[in-house]
């Protein structure tokens, strides 16, 4: 039975822990995703396993970017998540507010920055995914990631209708796989893999409408064997996370 939490307003969404730059590796370009999965999920959540199974099968779909974020609401059931961060409950709170469903749950998927469904659930979420890429027209702005010389640079596309868009490019830093054993709480002396942890979401421009190209550093990109990147350019409503419009991933090169 999916975990219901009551909805709090809140304030803006994720900022950028720079301590935990250190953990993310080296980077190059891979496919271009027709949808974004997001997994609102807690090790304190005796239904989240099999949806954290679900985002470790579906990451293996390069088609699709799937992000899991833990959320620190069930922590004083008597483990506290260790990837939780308070940013990531406000981002599902934030989701809720904005579509005006009072909706948070774990496992919670939200796919495209809009609907929702329940995360252990394949084929909802499988029909989902289909409702945003046919429907709803999926990611329409497009979205590239290069490796020039020393620097990544994105390319962002236009808008169909320039006068009216607005969005934040997102760098999402995350691990790829992370194995936990539970000690206490609804999961305890579960062992479980969770893919795609995000550590960090780090704003890194602003666009119109029109065409633009972001450059960043290479060494913004540390080297880690288990890290990698998404870009997401995310609309927003008074700091509250609206559609994505376009979605990059990279992959991490192997440190030498």
């Amino acid at each position: 039975m999916k975990r219901q939490f009551g909805l709090i307003v809140t304030g803006i969404v994720a900022s950028m822990a720079t301590g935990s730059a250190a953990q993310c590796g080296e980077a190059t370009p891979a496919v271009t995703p027709k949808a974004v999965v997001e997994l609102f999920t807690s090790q304190g959540c005796s239904s989240c396993p099999p949806a954290d199974a679900l985002i470790e099968k579906l990451s293996a779909d390069r088609s699709i970017i799937t992000l899991s974020f833990p959320v620190d609401y069930w922590d004083y059931l008597g483990w506290k998540d260790t990837f939780a961060k308070p940013d990531f409950s406000i981002r599902q709170r934030d989701y809720a507010q904005e579509r005006g469903d009072r909706a948070v749950y774990t496992p919670q998927i939200v796919v495209d920055g809009r609907s929702h469904v329940v995360g252990s659930d394949a084929v909802a979420v499988e029909r989902a995914v289909a409702t945003e890429t046919t429907h709803r027209g999926g990611l329409p702005v497009a979205l590239s990631v290069d490796m020039v010389g020393d620097a990544l640079v994105a390319h962002v596309g236009a808008a169909a209708d320039p006068a009216a868009a607005k969005a934040t490019v997102w760098l999402v830093k995350f691990g790829r796989s992370e194995v936990v054993t539970i000690g206490r709480g609804e999961n305890s002396g579960r062992t479980v893999t969770y893919t795609h942890v995000v550590k960090e979401m780090q704003p890194i421009g602003m666009w119109k409408g029109q065409p633009m190209s972001i450059e960043l550093p290479r060494v913004a990109l540390m080297r880690s064997k288990n890290c990698g990147y998404a870009l997401l350019l995310q609309t927003d409503n008074d700091g509250r996370p609206g559609p994505i419009l376009g979605a990059a991933t990279l992959e991490d090169a192997n440190p030498s």
